[in-house]
Order: structure tokens, then sequence, then C-alpha cells
């Protein structure tokens, strides 16, 4: 099941980047911008429940489906874009087993745990 959820996140990596494709915008800046969603690990700083929520708000694959759609309902390409990178680093992360986190710690995801156990 594990290598099934990888392909099924590769597929939608992929995809983005058709997406991206699509956009005028040059490629130099879909590299740039990948781990421009990391940003949201800042949350840890005030705690572990802020963490997750900021965190999640950056990794949730849905909120990044609808920032894109905005864009395109309002042909803003700067929306377009940042929905998409939100989906592909969702993607990526996701095929490398980094998940939603849970308000117990970074290291507690709903695709299980990550990192050291003690």
């Amino acid at each position: 099941m594990k290598n099934l959820i990888k392909i099924e996140e590769l597929a939608m990596f992929l995809l983005s980047i058709y997406l991206f494709n699509k956009l005028s915008i040059a490629w130099w800046w879909f590299p740039a911008l990948l781990l421009a969603p990391d940003l949201g690990a800042i949350g840890y700083l005030l705690g572990n429940k802020t963490g997750a929520i900021s965190y999640n708000l950056f990794h949730h694959k849905g909120i990044a489906i609808g920032v894109y759609l905005l864009g395109i309902w309002t042909t803003n390409t700067p929306l377009e874009l940042a929905g998409i990178i939100l989906f592909a680093h969702s993607s990526m992360d996701r095929f490398f087993g980094y998940g939603l986190k849970y308000y117990e710690g970074f290291g507690f995801t709903h695709l299980g745990r990550i990192g050291k156990q003690s």
C-alpha cells in the first residue's frame, strides 16, 4: 500500500508540473518556490498546536486546489501559481512520507510517525 500511495503522489506531482507548464511563467520559478510552503512550519515556534495548524494550512491539498481554482476564476496568474506550488509541494512531501500534522508534535502525521522514535 505504501508504494501505491507513493505512485499516486508522484502522479499528482507530475500533474502540478503539467499545470505549471500551462502558465506563462519562467521555469525557474517552479524550483525556486517549491519549498516555500515549508514556511508554515514556523508556527511550531509558538507550540505544537499552532505549528500543526499553520503547517497544515500550507500543506492541505484542498486549500491548494481552492487557491488554484480561485486564480482561474479571477484570471489571477499569481494565485494559480500559488495553488500549483502548494499542490506540488504537498504531493512531494507525501511522496517522502511527510503528512498533515497532529497537535502532538511535528513527528505525528496522518501517514504515521516520522523521525526518531524514543
